[in-house]
């Protein structure tokens, strides 16, 4: 029988079994078979099964399909453990990638593709909510950002190897998806075995829950789940389509997002810590507005590959600051909110996921330009939203229209 150990005592446990390092080690376990599945897919799906921008399109909706209905971890929570739930999810997301190359056809991919994303995105929603559950307020950006950079260096490692042997080793797609999903089994394993389940101090409330003073963070949850489809889909196609990026060169492209995320993640954990949520996240969506103009203007006025490449990586750093709304949340919910609010959050997050890729890959045919454009209005509502959290927000004090307790207003 599995030992339960209370989150309070697990600083008695060695390094080794605490929560802390099962949330560093799950931080390298997911991307590894994500990542890797998300840089070949462009290619794989050209290359292999002819894709154009109607079928990303397509491929894109099914995958956000299970993040609309991430609700249904509400259910599952009530028959196991949200820890339990976060190792199911993990090894559904490895097997699923590790067979993706044997369904070339399009309703392979679309099936794999749904079963890959049940297993991410059950695992980002209850991920969250034990991160927000077992991390103090005072250390949460920081050890976000710091969670941050220990998946972008899992994912370093295996982009590297793509790099250097894709070419020299004439790897196949089968044999890379394959080596990922195991490298995934292989940690979820050692979590399973060797680390205890803890229990957090606060039960967490197991039904739908939908309160009122979260309507910003919900509102702010739908824009960034609509505007990130953007980048996600089409900012990627655009590098292979239009410039012929090939395996490795866009691999290569997000190595240096990687690089980048390792050494910055932890730096805007810092920042969010000293400077609070809201100016981040000013900063973030105003730096996306122009971002996303200029990808329009590579298609408008005929500007490069190297403009593309440099948008490309200042557009994930920009996604980075991310982790501020989530510090928002933690700031200002009830504490036994936290898992059923996560839920519901990824469902909002993803309303527009199931829709607005098909409907893009419609409009990517008649102008990819008025793609990004799109995404820049996004972007520029999700500032507007920003600029209505408080400097210091807590419970009762969810935005700037409500009155700030004597201790916010400090």
């Amino acid at each position: 029988m599995t030992r339960i150990v209370p989150l309070a005592e697990a600083r008695h446990l060695p390094v080794w079994r605490r929560p802390m390092t099962l949330l560093f080690l799950m931080a390298l376990a997911m991307p590894l078979s994500f990542a890797t599945w998300s840089a070949l897919l462009n290619n794989f799906v050209i290359d292999v099964a002819q894709f154009q921008g109607d079928d990303i399109g397509l491929l894109h909706t099914v995958r956000e399909i299970p993040g609309f209905l991430a609700i249904g971890v509400i259910l599952v929570i009530r028959l196991m453990r949200e820890q339990t739930l976060a190792m199911v999810s993990l090894v559904l997301l490895a097997l699923a990638t590790m067979v993706t190359a044997k369904f070339p056809q399009l309703g392979g991919i679309l099936t794999i593709t749904m079963l890959s994303s049940i297993g991410f995105h059950y695992y980002e929603t209850v991920n969250q909510s034990l991160q927000l559950q077992w991390l103090p307020k005072d250390r949460a950006p920081k050890v976000l950002g710091l969670l941050m950079a220990a998946g972008s260096a899992a994912t370093l490692v295996a982009y590297v190897l793509i790099v250097l042997t894709w070419d020299r080793l004439g790897l196949s797609y089968d044999t890379v998806y394959m080596v990922s999903g195991a490298a995934t089994l292989v940690i979820v394993a050692y979590c399973v075995f060797m680390i205890p389940q803890f229990e957090a101090p606060n039960p967490q409330v197991k039904k739908f829950i939908l309160r009122k003073r979260y309507w910003l963070y919900y509102a702010m949850q739908f824009m960034s789940g609509a505007r990130r489809q953007i980048f996600v889909v089409f900012a990627g196609f655009m590098m292979v389509e239009r410039f012929g990026f090939d395996v490795h060169e866009v691999t290569g492209l997000y190595l240096i997002n990687l690089v980048a995320n390792m050494a910055l993640a932890p730096l805007l954990g810092r920042a969010v810590h000293r400077f609070g949520e809201r100016r981040a996240l000013v900063f973030e969506y105003a730096g996306l507005v122009i971002v996303f103009l200029a990808y329009g203007g590579i298609y408008y006025f005929g500007w490069g590959v190297l403009l593309a490449s440099i948008l490309y990586v200042i557009d994930h750093i920009f996604f980075a600051l991310a982790l501020a709304l989530k510090t928002y949340f933690q700031k200002i919910a009830d504490p036994g909110d936290i898992a059923p609010t996560a839920a519901v959050a990824f469902t909002i997050n993803h309303i527009a996921a199931v829709f607005l890729p098909v409907l893009l890959g419609l409009l990517w045919l008649a102008s990819p330009g008025a793609v990004f454009v799109l995404a820049a209005g996004m972007a520029a509502t999700s500032l507007a939203l920003a600029l209505m959290i408080p400097r210091h927000p807590e419970p009762g004090y969810e935005t700037i229209f409500a009155r700030p307790t004597p201790a916010a207003a400090e």
